[in-house]
């Protein structure tokens, strides 16, 4: 099954709040492809970890009632797996790839005749004695997932007829997403417990739903029956997890730019560097909150602390 009480994930639209736009445009294609008798086109969603690309996928399967079949980029290491992967799947399944921006070039180029014509061609034998063999695969419905959109090849990014951009969840989305989580983990939380997560998760569900389970253990410890507003304020500010949901590494990063940088410009090799952090961690995790929070503006020299950033350090 794609839905249990251990990853939350709901199985359909109404039970997926924001995401508004882009739900009603999926609905559309979605009910045009079961009008023909098609499979949905192929997608690619991109934006920051834990806004709902995979659950959107398995949403998307649910609703047209085809398979789901699930890999990242990381484990397609070679042309062989993804035929071993794509030519066992069936009609109409969906086939997720995650971090599909880390596919290999010769495996991103394998996917091309697949997307576009439902074949692959795959050798066998060896020496002089291989040979290609043209294999034919039923309509599927390919769905990419990607922080780094710009790491895509052009051809391959085009090979997507849907492309769609996921955005930061507002408060109000993300309170309902608690509220539905609570039921299944079975938490009584109020309004007011529920909205101060929300105001601390970062604009991002996979980050609501790690809190509520942590704040869980939090109130189980502390024997209280309900999350309320200060439980939740107590318990996360144990985790140090300020009231804009910034943490310990986020305040380390605007610090270090006013303190080492001179609030910049300064690279993201040069800041990943004093951080001693990757920089894909900083540019993926960090980065795009503290952007969208106002505290860090990114330049063509590089990244620069607001007045906004510095004052928040002030306070």
């Amino acid at each position: 099954m794609l839905n249990n009480k251990e990853n939350l994930r709901p199985l359909d639209f109404k039970d997926f709040p924001g995401q508004e736009k882009i739900k009603e445009r999926l609905k559309i294609f979605l009910s045009a492809s079961k009008k023909r008798g098609e499979s949905l086109d192929h997608c690619l969603f991109s934006g920051p970890p834990g806004l709902g690309k995979t659950t959107l996928a398995q949403i998307i399967a649910h609703h047209q009632g085809v398979g789901f079949r699930a890999t990242t980029g990381p484990a397609i290491r070679r042309k062989g797996d993804l035929a071993a992967l794509i030519t066992t799947i069936q009609k109409g399944t969906v086939l997720f790839i995650d971090e599909i921006h880390r596919l290999l070039k010769d495996v991103e180029e394998y996917l091309y005749t697949a997307m576009e014509d439902f074949y692959i061609d795959v050798m066998t034998g060896e020496g002089l004695g291989a040979k290609s063999v043209r294999f034919k695969l039923p309509p599927f419905t390919l769905i990419g997932a990607t922080t780094r959109i710009g790491l895509l090849n052009a051809p391959f990014r085009d090979r997507f007829g849907i492309v769609e951009r996921l955005s930061y969840y507002d408060e109000e989305s993300l309170k309902m997403i608690i509220k539905r989580s609570s039921l299944f983990l079975k938490v009584n939380i109020d309004e007011a417990g529920a909205l101060e997560i929300a105001k601390r998760s970062r604009g991002t569900p996979r980050v609501a739903n790690r809190l509520l389970k942590r704040i869980r253990d939090y109130m189980e410890v502390k024997n209280h029956k309900t999350l309320n507003q200060k439980l939740v304020s107590d318990g996360l500010s144990q985790l140090g997890i300020d009231e804009k949901g910034l943490t310990y590494m986020d305040k380390k990063i605007l610090q270090l730019m006013q303190r080492e940088f001179n609030s910049g410009p300064v690279g993201i090799d040069a800041l990943a560097s004093s951080l001693n952090e990757d920089t894909g961690t900083i540019e993926d995790v960090y980065e795009p909150f503290l952007v969208q929070q106002g505290f860090i503006q990114r330049s063509p020299k590089g990244r620069i602390l607001t007045p906004e950033g510095k004052s928040y350090i002030k306070n």
